[in-house]
């Protein structure tokens, strides 16, 4: 794991606006978070950098103040594998703190990042002594196995070309414009949105092509316009109930 602390020191006060942010701290009297920010670690990562790797032994958790990351793996060929990307306000690495085993995945900076980062022993203790945080994680933790299943689904049963409808779909959910439309800004690269539903770039382009004659999407500079999300709702609801 490549670990850089903060040259510059975080004062208390501010250190606590910080991490408010995170979506598990939200809520937290000054008092939690002031113990919060006291066994805290400040770390700053530049774009590429690797915070965590597949099958590391580190077990510290990490909390994304500024920037965002980049969750994924390798295959056994060689293939990138993107599970998600993490923006600020998230955390990763709660996994190995909680079963004590490897990591999963390697996280890499996608953006300059600041982060905090805690012992496993320290993020355990904070389960323990405050009810609020530990229903925060037990949510979060369901929402992952919700989105997992969900995934899993759609790589056993939907064709590839729906597996990129649904994955626009997810992406424009997240940033909708309109009751119908969505700009997604930055748009994924061609070979990222294939590493995100496991295919290959060229099924990806031939995909977008369709959808952009069907006036479904638009491309434009750096973003993608989702023209009609409730169409492209309906499209992957029919191959659900057809399936």
């Amino acid at each position: 794991m490549i670990e850089k602390t903060t040259t510059r020191n975080i004062p208390p006060e501010r250190a606590c606006a910080i991490l408010s942010i995170i979506k598990e701290f939200k809520g937290l009297s000054s008092s939690d978070l002031e113990a919060i920010t006291q066994v805290c670690h400040w770390h700053r990562y530049e774009a590429g950098e690797e915070i965590v790797r597949y099958h590391d032994d580190s077990n510290s958790v990490f909390f994304i103040t500024q920037g965002e990351m980049r969750v994924h793996y390798y295959s056994m060929s060689g293939q990138e594998v993107i599970l998600c990307d993490l923006p600020a306000g998230e955390l990763f690495g709660e996994l190995t703190a909680i079963d004590s085993r490897s990591r999963s995945a390697t996280v890499v900076a996608k953006t300059s990042s600041l982060i905090a980062s805690i012992s496993s022993s320290d993020f355990l203790e904070l389960i323990y002594r405050n009810r609020q945080i530990a229903f925060a994680i037990l949510q979060r933790l369901t929402e992952q196995i919700r989105r997992l299943t969900e995934r899993v689904f759609e790589f056993s049963t939907l064709a590839v070309r729906n597996r990129i409808q649904a994955e626009l779909l997810r992406l424009a959910k997240k940033q909708t414009t309109g009751s119908n439309i969505a700009i997604i800004s930055p748009v994924p690269t061609h070979v990222e949105l294939a590493n995100l539903v496991s295919t290959h770039r060229e099924a990806v382009t031939r995909e977008l092509n369709n959808l952009e004659r069907e006036n479904l999407i638009l491309r434009k500079d750096h973003e993608l316009h989702i023209l009609d999300i409730a169409k492209l709702t309906k499209m992957v609801e029919n191959v659900h109930e057809n399936l």
